[in-house]
């Protein structure tokens, strides 16, 4: 089973075009008009190893970058279909001077906690946990360069979420498969 999702998102302040293949090589083909969130996206496709091909444009960064989160996100629970998964998984990582924890839950109980200095890619974080359907919590331990943070937080995040979907014999849960909402 391909474990991939294609989508388009466009409103009167965004155009973004995206696929995603779950089971890649981290390859990123990613083109938008903010290069730091570029330079995200990239980063969680390598951690994550996912293979993600993206062209996204926006009338602010504020629109871009919650835009391309919704998308990511929708893509991403499209991508999962219904195969069992790890389901939960954390990462810590180390940058320079800064050190982060990812935890995630892939449950269709959407949640996001994120320290992150920078309000737009908490924003984020936040949007895209809200559009997958996952658990996220993003801790700071320490760090001085807000560069090094939120980028730490991304790495973080691609690492627990590669773990997070490697796939299972059986659903892991008290409760039964765990079915997210469509529509």
């Amino acid at each position: 089973m391909m474990r991939e999702a294609k989508l388009s998102r466009k409103t009167r302040e965004t155009s973004i075009s995206l696929s995603l293949y779950l089971d890649g090589a981290g390859t990123a083909k990613v083109s938008v008009d903010d290069q730091f969130l570029q330079h995200m996206l990239e980063t969680l496709s390598r951690y994550a190893s996912f293979d993600l091909t993206m062209d996204a444009t926006g009338d602010n960064p504020h629109h871009l970058v919650e835009d391309v989160a919704i998308a990511l996100g929708t893509a991403f629970r499209q991508a999962l279909g219904e195969t069992p998964v790890e389901r939960i998984a954390s990462a810590m990582v180390p940058m320079d001077d800064a050190l982060v924890t990812a935890a995630v839950d892939i449950v269709d109980r959407p949640y996001c906690d994120a320290d992150c200095p920078d309000p737009l890619y908490s924003h984020f974080l936040r949007s895209f946990s809200m559009s997958s359907g996952i658990t996220l919590h993003v801790i700071v331990h320490r760090g001085l360069d807000d560069h090094h943070v939120v980028e730490a937080s991304f790495k973080a995040l691609g690492t627990a979420l590669k773990r997070a979907v490697v796939p299972r014999e059986s659903v892991l849960s008290t409760k039964d498969a765990v079915r997210f909402r469509r529509g």
